[in-house]
């Protein structure tokens, strides 16, 4: 693909995930969740679909289930200047609940949501770990951080 048929894909995917995170918001609202949480999960989704999934491909909220890893173990860390322990958590329980209801939906398997969440559950340790070493001002070698 090239850029501009990559642009002209990134543009309706970002109108489609506009949509998506309506619905998502008012699913959480239709929950019981208090309107700064929802605004919360809905932020980090906005972050996760419209920047990561668009970063380097045109990809879709549903093929973005098995990404979690790539982007709470590295590129959210590496981009996002607020990345904290407390944000990659905030991130993951985001990411949970966003699945969660694309497989109420349809639209990302069982199968695909249990994956989700036992990555999460596997790597947290090791993410915050990583983060606290990436902004650890002792550690200067980048090596150390990521563990190559």
């Amino acid at each position: 693909m090239d850029y501009e048929q990559y642009e002209i894909a990134c543009k309706k995917i970002r109108a489609a995930n506009e949509k998506l995170l309506a619905e998502f918001a008012g699913w959480l609202r239709a929950a019981g969740l208090k309107e700064k949480t929802i605004s919360n999960h809905v932020e980090n989704m906005d972050f996760y679909l419209n920047e990561f999934l668009l970063y380097e491909d045109a990809v879709e909220a549903p093929a973005g289930v098995s990404e979690v890893d790539t982007f709470l173990g590295d590129w959210f860390i590496r981009k996002a200047m607020w990345a904290s322990e407390g944000s990659i958590k905030s991130n993951a329980a985001s990411l949970k609940k966003f699945y969660s209801w694309l497989a109420e939906r349809g639209q990302v398997s069982a199968e695909e949501l249990a994956e989700l969440k036992e990555t999460i559950k596997a790597e947290m340790p090791e993410w915050l770990a990583t983060v606290r070493r990436y902004d650890d001002p002792e550690i200067t070698d980048m090596e150390e951080v990521w563990g190559w």
